[in-house]
């Protein structure tokens, strides 16, 4: 049957762009649903902040009507002058088990930015590798934790069949946190050190603040990763978005803020509790009875994902990340939440792998982005257009 690739335009393509992974994934009892509200504010060019530095295309790939994939395909310029590179990024890639559809989403992810002068093409990311990205290539007997996604076994044979590479491999670490004995004692020995050696205070994020906590927390964000592979700093119009969304996922118990004797901020953890427990019973809905599923399961939740951990780059011989996960060890004394995953880590990372092997952690997922490299076809890049609305 013919196949048709088309961008998306409109409401009604709109919604099966974002209902196809509801109909892939509906005999998967291990697949998450994203609540349809926030995907839709997240594809909204006139809601998200990034496009005020970026700008994006999405695709649907259809058989005689029938939608069987879809695809994103992104140039952020605050990714390319932070990198000093012209890659571009594809995302939301979803299909069925489709070789043809695949190979022609993700070639016509590749034209579009070929067209826009960029010579390499990294995915999926879900707009940066400040959001949900990789393709999952080992852990699908688990759900997946929070902010993370879960795809199909056969997706990597689809994509390397379409002619990409591996680019990075990001693992996610398990760590239970209730035995300190099987914590090597060169943690505890650090940990101490933070504050009696060095003067620096770890205590709780405060909620009332929230928006100024989070502003704490991107400080270091930004400044602890900004040598990784793939890293772009957050906006402040990101930062306020970002402090909004994790509004009604934060914990006191687990969010951490390290300061100096000065008060300057040099250390931030984010912990946040399981809600992909409470979430996986709403199937992407608040309503009508959605947010009822919600306030009966976030009371069973058990576990907890670190979304990120850093210190910055002149602190981070201090201690202050053993303290923090020291932190961890007395919050999991007085909460429901005994362990959880960390990362993701960059499989390159060497000192967080062997900082979560001397906790006692084990890898139980990996995510892969891949990479191809584009043609060189403008010796210059068109002209970035304002982004539509809508």
């Amino acid at each position: 049957m013919t196949l048709e690739i088309r961008p998306v335009v409109g409401r009604r393509d709109l919604n099966a762009f974002i209902k196809l992974p509801h109909r892939l994934y509906r005999n998967e009892v291990n697949w998450v649903a994203p609540l349809t509200l926030d995907l839709k504010r997240r594809l909204d060019r006139s809601h998200n902040p990034f496009f005020e530095h970026a700008e994006a295309e999405y695709f649907l790939a259809r058989r005689q009507g029938r939608v069987v994939g879809r695809i994103s395909a992104q140039i952020d310029r605050n990714f390319n002058e932070f990198q000093s590179n012209d890659w571009g990024m594809f995302g939301f890639f979803e299909c069925e088990d489709d070789q043809e559809a695949a190979a022609a989403l993700l070639g016509t992810a590749q034209a579009w930015l070929t067209e826009r002068g960029r010579d390499r093409m990294v995915g999926p990311m879900d707009f940066t590798t400040n959001d949900e990205c990789g393709v999952l290539i080992e852990g699908h007997e688990r759900t997946p934790i929070i902010l993370t996604p879960w795809s199909h076994l056969y997706y990597p044979r689809l994509i390397e069949g379409a002619g990409l590479d591996k680019a990075m491999d990001l693992l996610m670490w398990e760590l239970y946190i209730g035995d300190r004995e099987k914590v090597r004692p060169i943690i505890w020995r650090l940990a101490s050190e933070s504050q009696s050696k060095y003067g620096i205070t770890c205590r709780p994020m405060r909620k009332s603040d929230l928006e100024n906590e989070i502003g704490r927390f991107l400080e270091v964000y930004n400044a602890a990763w900004e040598k990784n592979w793939g890293f772009v700093p957050l906006t402040e119009a990101e930062i306020r978005q970002y402090a909004k969304e994790l509004k009604p996922f934060l914990d006191e118990n687990w969010a951490y803020i390290a300061e100096g004797r000065d008060g300057e901020v040099v250390g931030a953890a984010l912990t946040v509790p399981d809600f992909n427990q409470a979430l996986i019973h709403m199937k992407g809905r608040i309503l009508p009875f959605g947010w009822i599923k919600f306030l009966r399961w976030r009371k069973k939740i058990d576990r907890i994902r670190v979304f990120a951990l850093g210190v910055k780059p002149e602190y981070q011989h201090t201690g202050v990340a053993a303290r923090f996960y020291e932190m961890h060890f007395e919050a999991a004394a007085r909460t429901p939440q005994s362990g959880g995953e960390m990362g993701w880590i960059l499989e390159t990372n060497r000192s967080m792998n062997r900082g979560m092997e001397a906790m006692g952690g084990k890898i139980v997922r990996r995510y892969r982005l891949y990479g191809v490299d584009l043609p060189s076809t403008h010796p210059h890049p068109p002209p970035f257009p304002p982004a539509p609305a809508g």
